[in-house]
């Protein structure tokens, strides 16, 4: 499987390079690449604090492993915070992240990058989440006995390192200090590989991360102006399929307003919703005329178009629809909605999310396979009779706050074993 990698590590780029002379998230990642390691070199050359290396693929990964790098930093002050990025949708929405006090690509992975990127960063503690494996990265820091943890991992039988021909990608494994994992279905997947002693349940840093959220609230004042005494819908992280899904019943009942927070914030993207809805405005422009003392009244439907907010959107809902799950990969996020003690709708695509397995299991979650039955889950929702939205709200918030607690888990463990010290 090595030279399949090798091959990954030389398409990956050059595909990016094709895709960015028509791909607005291609040009990123090509142009954030430029320069990157005089761009670190420069950060570095006169660091003489520990660092510690957080790396996230995405906007997501890091919001999973936010929680437990802003506990590092509150424990650790006098070290030095790095935050990689694979995915522009994770460094440019927080490229100037107050938590850490670098943040930057990670150069593409490769022997000589990896020894180039270590012999600049020098960390101290590496942390990867979730779902991120880079081979000559993993290797790096072993070889140099630099401690390296997963963080909030899942693993699922289906994975390369679970099948005859994944050895490479088993030894991958072996280089973490310690694999923390969600849930006890991934611990069984990795003692059948003989990995029992560097892995333990952790549970999920999401559920901490929602919560802060939650204790920490800022709010939006133009979103609540909107959603002043109004029923509203807030359906966040939504693709094509959520809104054909979801558009006919606001098409056909004016009386509910809704607050769309497209997954991708492309500009075809955004005026493909603006056509979708009734009564459509962007929300960019909503909050200028909000300013302006001049918001509109015959708004019905605000479209998001930036990233960041929809954490704090949920708390503005009387309803939830957290997208994905009607196309793709799958549904995204439902935490970041159920936290707030809000009945959640998703699409029928979640089979490989615990929480939302989970969720739609103890009623905090309501799977709908189609328009005609997220129409009549709405309607349900929106009755006089509030005795279903109360039984799944209160599903939904106490799974969440029932599910806390890994960051301090992975703590414990960082500071037992004593990987940093002040």
């Amino acid at each position: 499987m090595k030279p399949f990698y090798h091959i990954f590590l030389f398409a990956y780029p050059l595909a990016a390079k094709i895709l960015s002379y028509f791909n607005e998230k291609a040009a990123k990642w090509v142009s954030g690449r430029k320069g990157l390691f005089q761009f670190i070199e420069e950060k570095f050359k006169a660091n003489t604090a520990p660092v510690i290396w957080m790396h996230c693929a995405s906007l997501g990964e890091f919001e999973q492993g936010r929680p437990l790098l802003e506990s590092l930093k509150s424990n650790y002050p006098n070290h030095f915070i790095l935050l990689s990025f694979f995915s522009p949708s994770g460094y440019e929405v927080r490229k100037n992240y107050a938590g850490a006090d670098f943040v930057c690509y990670l150069p593409m992975d490769g022997p000589k990058n990896a020894v180039r990127f270590y012999n600049l960063v020098k960390p101290s503690l590496v942390l990867f989440v979730k779902y991120e494996f880079w081979y000559y990265y993993s290797l790096e820091a072993a070889n140099r006995k630099i401690p390296m943890l997963l963080v909030s991992g899942v693993f699922r039988k289906s994975q390369a390192f679970f099948q005859f021909y994944g050895g490479f990608y088993r030894r991958l494994l072996t280089h973490f200090s310690h694999l923390f994992v969600q849930e006890a279905n991934s611990l069984e997947l990795l003692t059948e590989i003989g990995l029992a002693n560097q892995s333990s349940i952790s549970g999920d840093t999401r559920f901490d991360r929602v919560i802060s959220i939650v204790q920490d609230f800022e709010p939006i004042p133009a979103i609540a102006h909107f959603s002043h005494a109004k029923n509203i819908l807030v359906a966040g992280s939504t693709w094509s399929e959520d809104d054909e899904e979801l558009n006919h019943f606001l098409h056909t009942n004016p009386r509910l307003f809704a607050i769309i927070a497209p997954h991708e914030i492309m500009e075809d993207r955004l005026k493909e919703c603006l056509k979708w809805y009734p009564k459509a405005m962007l929300f960019s422009t909503y909050q200028e005329q909000f300013l302006a003392g001049d918001a509109p009244e015959d708004i019905q439907v605000l479209i998001i178009n930036n990233y960041g907010m929809l954490s704090r959107l949920y708390q503005y809902a009387n309803i939830c629809l957290v997208g994905g799950g009607f196309g793709g990969d799958g549904v995204h996020n439902v935490l970041e909605a159920a936290v707030y003690g809000k009945p959640v709708l998703i699409g029928p695509i979640y089979d490989k999310y615990l929480e939302a397995i989970e969720l739609v299991n103890n009623g905090g979650c309501i799977s709908v396979e189609n328009a005609l039955e997220l129409e009549k889950a709405i309607i349900q929702l929106l009755s006089e009779d509030q005795s279903f939205c109360l039984t799944a709200s209160k599903a939904a918030k106490d799974y969440v706050y029932a599910k806390a607690g890994a960051t301090s888990r992975i703590m414990d463990y960082i500071q037992a074993n004593r990987l940093l010290t002040n």
